[in-house]
């Protein structure tokens, strides 16, 4: 039997609260299946389950606000029964509370009750203005315009500080940044772009991204975890997206596996993550694994960007905009299209001469575009 407690959804997650259940008691479970929704303290999470099962109890109440590590439902393995595994004698402590508050429950309906789960709100500090003074959905959602979206803004604010002061007071970073030119891939990408249908067209971030998940097979050091007091290197490539959100604050969820990944499959998979996280329906799978984040500030007009390291990451990249600058070409004056890219990164893992040799090896690729 399995016990499946509530994952961090990303350093910065220390609790997550039960919004929905996807599944219930005797249902099969595939691996991928998303099972539950939880919200963070910056968006709703749809959580997965990587194994195949079979339900045998769920542990928590939606509303239920636990820490990471609660168990959340308990899984029979395959081969396994309910009589062949010993059930636990009590129900978990969220469930308790619950039962125990069920009597003070002020009155409203199911809809009302999952509706103020997802928003965040307290039902006990709600008016009802249905018959016999039920909480109706209409006074859920008046709340929620009233309080949530401030909340939520604060709570996001309150996340991000802590990550970034834990990363300054604990990670020795160093760093480095590089003007590149980008002559060769911007007119690649004009000719490309030229000669495919407009779904197919790709944006100058997609090159950057893959240029960055190349390079980093040739620097692994860059590419992992600071854990234990000691560095881990990541399997595979994947990188944090750092993503403004429309309400303020951001997130930085992962593209899997970009140094493999075509250029035209890659630029789907951003366009979707970026619609995702802005509309609050991210997997949980793509909230945590990133070896190394790339922040990109130049839709905001910034020339260049010196990040915070995203802990327990050891290095974290940044782009600023695309502009033309005078440069010097064969000899000769011009104007060229260019960005400043940086590197933050991590004294106990690298140092500035290894650090200075990746963001050359990200230039190299960048001049040859056509072989990303």
């Amino acid at each position: 039997m399995i016990e499946f407690n509530l994952p961090s959804l990303g350093a910065d997650m220390d609790e997550g609260t039960l919004l929905e259940w996807k599944i219930q008691p005797g249902d099969t479970l595939k691996p991928g299946q998303v099972i539950a929704v939880v919200d963070t303290e910056k968006a709703a999470i749809d959580v997965e389950y990587w194994h195949d099962g079979t339900v045998l109890q769920l542990l928590l109440e939606v509303g239920a606000k636990v820490p990471v590590g609660t168990p959340m439902a308990l899984v029979l393995e395959p081969g396994e029964s309910p009589q062949s595994v010993r059930r636990t004698p009590t129900p978990a402590p969220a469930v308790i509370a619950a039962q125990n508050l069920a009597a003070s429950r002020p009155r409203l309906s199911p809809v009302a009750r999952r509706r103020a789960a997802e928003l965040g709100l307290d039902v006990s500090q709600l008016k009802g203005h249905g018959p016999r003074g039920v909480i109706t959905l209409e006074d859920v959602e008046t709340a929620g315009r009233t309080v949530a979206e401030p909340d939520r803004q604060q709570a996001m604010r309150h996340a991000i500080a802590t990550a970034m002061s834990r990363s300054k007071r604990e990670i020795p970073h160093y760093y480095l940044s590089e003007t590149i030119a980008l002559g060769n891939a911007m007119a690649w990408l004009q000719a490309r772009n030229a000669q495919s249908p407009l779904q197919e067209r790709l944006l100058p971030s997609v090159l950057l991204l893959k240029a960055v998940a190349v390079a980093l097979g040739n620097y692994p050091q860059l590419n992992g975890f600071w854990q234990d007091g000691a560095f881990v290197p990541a399997t595979a490539t994947d990188l944090g997206v750092a993503i403004t959100l429309r309400q303020g604050g951001l997130v930085a969820p992962v593209l899997h596996d970009v140094a493999k990944t075509p250029l035209a499959r890659l630029m789907s998979e951003l366009v979707s993550l970026v619609e995702r996280a802005r509309s609050g329906s991210l997997r949980s799978s793509e909230l945590s694994g990133a070896g190394l984040t790339v922040t990109q500030l130049g839709d905001q007009g910034v020339d260049s960007v010196l990040g915070v390291i995203y802990p327990p990451q050891v290095a974290l990249v940044g782009f600023g905009r695309i502009c033309e600058r005078p440069w010097v070409k064969e000899g000769q004056l011009c104007v060229m299209p260019t960005v400043v890219s940086s590197l933050s990164a991590d004294h106990r893992v690298s140092d500035g001469h290894y650090g200075a040799r990746f963001l050359g090896e990200v230039r190299h690729w960048l001049q040859s575009p056509e072989n990303l």
